[in-house]
């Protein structure tokens, strides 16, 4: 790699708006960084996320007219 050309990686302490706080790296020019959503609220990770099931074709066919199968 050459040498000058990156930018200083230091770690900061991160804290978001539900309380959590953490330790990250980063490469910005501050001491501490504080963000909106992180993985201790994030529905993703708790489990709390809503999944939207839209039906295909084949499964609103099937609903429609029943699976039967073909012998």
């Amino acid at each position: 790699m050459k040498e000058k050309i990156h930018p200083d990686y230091k770690i900061v302490d991160v804290t978001c708006a539900c309380g959590a706080k953490f330790k990250a790296g980063t490469t910005k020019k501050t001491d501490s960084l504080k963000v909106e959503i992180c993985s201790e609220c994030h529905p993703f990770y708790t489990g709390k996320q809503k999944t939207v099931q839209s039906g295909g074709r084949v499964e609103r066919f099937n609903k429609r007219f029943g699976s039967a199968s073909l012998k």
